[in-house]
Parts: structure tokens; sequence; C-alpha cells
């Protein structure tokens, strides 16, 4: 007996377009999470631990006390002192960034407390023109020095940043000599900076205030530097080590401290604030010295 094959018709389904906004690839592990998840995380990829970039105000609300943070020089923004033009005029540029980013420059400042522990902080923020360094940056950040010295409490920065900007020239370039005097002036005071490296942090900010920590810190697989790799690479004729600007390489060759998760810098600033400050301040009581 003979049977005919049964036929089947096999219906052409086209993959609908996963929509834009939704997920976000994971760099180290290739795979596709929910974005919610990872803003949730504060921008930390929950499995492979990859570090996305954060905003200053993201950052700001998981690092303080509830409701201690206080803005302070928001109104400090960037003029155009040299009348620089390039492929548009920098005002123009300016006003772009601002309505990128939602900030009117490249470093948000305050006081607030972590874990009760009265600090002033500047927390830059990559969005803003790269966190390029200039007049008013420079200023904001001088800002937060001199008021953790006035208040006598600490300092910490968190730094990400292209360097210097360049459509500033020397008043950019002045920002590390400002930015380092101050520092200089707190450790006269004996009070603590802390200084937390986020990627990237290259350029003038690594040349001067970033590296003068009591402390440095850095965020995981952050890029830290002054000059680029292919820079290097061209003037020196050398063949350059793997990674030898990220965060891991420069802590086991000393410039980093420590290796702090995102996740867990709240607490590790808190030991370390209980450890250089507030322990210090108590033992200088029992012996009677302010």
């Amino acid at each position: 007996m003979h049977f005919d094959k049964p036929t089947y018709t096999v219906r052409k389904i086209r993959k609908k377009d996963i929509p834009k906004g939704v997920y976000t690839k994971d760099p180290a592990s290739g795979e596709s999470i929910f974005n919610k998840e990872i803003e949730d995380n504060q921008m930390v990829v929950p499995k492979s631990g990859h570090h996305f970039p954060i905003s200053a105000r993201a950052r700001i609300a998981k690092l303080f006390d509830d409701g201690t943070f206080v803005e302070v020089d928001a109104a400090v923004k960037s003029s155009d002192p040299l009348k620089f033009i390039d492929s548009q005029p920098y005002p123009d540029r300016l006003k772009r960034y601002e309505k990128d980013s939602g900030l009117p420059e490249a470093v948000v400042c305050g006081t607030g407390k972590i874990y009760a522990i009265g600090v002033s902080v500047a927390v830059m923020d990559f969005r803003f023109c790269g966190g390029a360094m200039g007049a008013a940056a420079g200023e904001k950040i001088t800002r937060a020095i001199e008021v953790a010295l006035k208040q006598k409490i600490p300092c910490i920065i968190f730094s990400a940043s292209g360097g210097a900007r360049m459509q500033e020239g020397i008043y950019s370039l002045m920002q590390m000599a400002k930015t380092s005097a101050a520092l200089g002036r707190l450790a006269a005071a004996k009070l603590p900076f802390i200084s937390v490296l986020t990627h990237p942090t290259m350029g003038g900010v690594t040349a001067s205030f970033a590296t003068l920590g009591d402390v440095i810190l850095a965020e995981p697989g952050a890029l830290i530097g002054f000059a680029g790799a292919r820079v290097i690479k061209d003037t020196t004729k050398q063949t350059l080590p793997a990674g030898f600007q990220t965060a891991e390489f420069l802590l086991k060759h000393g410039l980093v401290d420590q290796i702090v998760s995102r996740l867990d810098m709240r607490d590790r600033l808190r030991d370390l604030l209980l450890a250089l400050y507030v322990g210090k301040r108590a033992i200088a009581r029992a012996a009677g010295r302010n």
C-alpha cells in the first residue's frame, strides 16, 4: 500500500524588532539586559559587574543619607573667554551640552552626610562636554574644597573627564594649579581628601586633583591616564603593556589604593571617613586638642 507524504506549509514570521531603549548589551558577557534592571543597580550589570557610566545626580542620590545633600554653586557656568569657534561657536556647544545632560556644567557640588558623617563633594559628569575641565568646572571643584576647609569636614571628588577643555585654552589649564593649591590648604589643615576615579579619568584632571587624594579609589575597569595610548606609543616608540591604563593595572603599580565597586562605594567611604576623620578627631578631643 502506498501513502503520499504529507505536505506542510511553513509560514515565515518576521522577527519583531526589539524596542529601542528597553535593552542594553553587556560589553563583558554580550548578553542583553533590561535597562531598568541596570538602572536599579546603579548602572552596574548584576552578573558581570560591568560598570556603565552613571549621571552625577544618580550617583549622589545613592551616596548620601536621604535628604541630607544640599547642592551649592549651581549657578556657576562656563563663559566664552576666548570667543572660540571651530565647527560651531563655543556658546552653541555649551547650550547643546546643557540640553543633552540636563546640567549647567560638568560638575555637581554640594554638602551632605554619609552615614551621618558630613562631607563636601564634587561629582563630575561625563555627559557634559566629556567632563572636560574648564574655568567654571575648576572653580566649582575649588569651592567644594574650600567649603570642606571652612566647615572642617572631609572632601570627596568623583572624577570623570577627558581632561582640560580646549575651548578655554590657558584658562582651563590654570584650573590644574588652582585645584591643587586648594588641596594643599586642605592638607595643611589635616582634613582628608578622598579621590574616586571613574571611567574615564584622563588628561589634566589626572595630572592634578584626581591623583592627589590621601586615599585614591577607582571603579572597576576605569580608564585612567594622562595622554591616550596611541599618543604615548607614537612618542615612546615602544610596545605598551596590555591594559596599562586600567584601574587594575594602576592598582598593581601603586597609583590606585583600592578598586571599589559602585555598589560598595558608600560603605567603603564610610569606613575610610571613620578611619581618616572621625577616629582622629575623637583622639584629638581625648588629648585636649581641637
